[in-house]
């Protein structure tokens, strides 16, 4: 118990926490779902935290750009062509050895999110793409477990907490994902790492409250930040929840657990390429794509087909969206690739 004391004696002595807080900490279950800038950041607190049993959940390995903002990572993981999954769980069982972790090396779809999720009393958003975000909504809403949101890109951010039956859900805030190449990512517009931090921090700082049973204390807002115009603003959100008939925590349409929404993946035989198809077709700007992939790659583009090659993979996107990844025959890459590139 002594020894309790003095690891956590600074967080203890946070009156919002002290010794029943440190102790309801230690039974804190909890799901993220993504290990990138903002999972990185997150974990390294919650571990340090000393909250009971965390899974990080995640599909891309370790490169050297992501040295910049992802904070549990080094050289030595590039080199080494670590999963992030694991290479975050070998730092962070160096950092608190009393906590019980787990990687697991996946790609979260409507196949496996229920089960990835077993048990979690809550699930974070470390994530990169709107897909998934609206596939953790539909799970968390279906089993009533709480999730808190977040995004970053640029020198922006959001943050918000989605309780089931208490908040809008992530859907009532955004009733349709952007069109793929609508949304910026930090693969086609950057990110820098104090953004990050402050989500991150955010975003853990929820977590405690949660886990510690503060719940008058919870964020009831969708929480905007711009660090490099050090804006912080915040909106409400409630009156979203009366004025939207939500498919999703209203109705109880969960589109994108059952699969019928968001993308389809093929292998293509014998051409080591992968199909992504989306379920929701849109028309795809080409010009304002390109614009944004013109700075990570060559690009070209007609009024049939957009071709982007970055390293030893080229991506041929339609015009509705469905996009041929040549140089993988992997789905998890293939769909990282979509995500990072594309978006969605």
């Amino acid at each position: 118990m002594q020894k309790e004391l003095d690891r956590y004696s600074r967080q203890i002595l946070f009156s919002e926490i002290g010794e029943e807080g440190q102790e309801k900490l230690k039974e804190g279950k909890v799901v993220l779902v993504g290990c990138g800038a903002l999972g990185t950041v997150i974990a390294n607190n919650l571990v340090r935290a000393g909250i009971g049993e965390l899974k990080i959940i995640d599909r891309d390995f370790v490169e050297m750009n992501n040295l910049q903002r992802q904070i549990l990572f080094d050289e030595q993981d590039v080199r080494k062509n670590i999963p992030k999954a694991i290479a975050a769980v070998e730092k962070l069982e160096k950092i608190n050895s009393e906590v019980k972790l787990k990687a697991v090396v996946a790609d979260v779809n409507f196949t496996n999110i229920e089960d990835l999720m077993e048990g979690a009393k809550l699930l974070l958003d470390g994530t990169d793409n709107f897909e998934v975000r609206f596939l953790l909504n539909d799970a968390c809403i279906k089993k009533n477990i709480p999730w808190i949101y977040g995004s970053c890109v640029g020198s922006y951010g959001l943050t918000m907490n989605i309780l089931p039956g208490k908040t809008p859900c992530f859907r009532c805030l955004l009733e349709k994902a952007p069109l793929p190449g609508m949304a910026p990512t930090c693969d086609t517009a950057g990110v820098i790492s104090p953004i990050v931090n402050v989500i991150a921090a955010i975003e853990t700082t929820e977590t405690l409250k949660y886990l510690t049973g503060k719940f008058e204390a919870l964020n009831k807002y969708l929480v905007a930040v711009d660090i490099w115009e050090a804006s912080f603003e915040k909106f409400e959100i409630n009156p979203g929840k009366d004025r939207f008939d939500c498919p999703c925590c209203k109705q109880r349409k969960f589109e994108f657990l059952e699969g019928k929404r968001g993308s389809t993946t093929t292998s293509l035989c014998g051409r080591d390429a992968v199909q992504i198809t989306q379920k929701s077709p849109g028309r795809m700007d080409f010009e304002e794509i390109a614009a944004r992939l013109k700075k990570s790659g060559d690009v070209s583009f007609n009024k049939y087909l957009l071709r982007f090659s970055i390293n030893q993979q080229e991506i041929n996107l339609f015009p509705d969206g469905r996009a041929i990844i040549k140089g993988t025959s992997d789905f998890s890459i293939a769909r990282g690739l979509y995500a990072k590139y594309i978006g969605t």
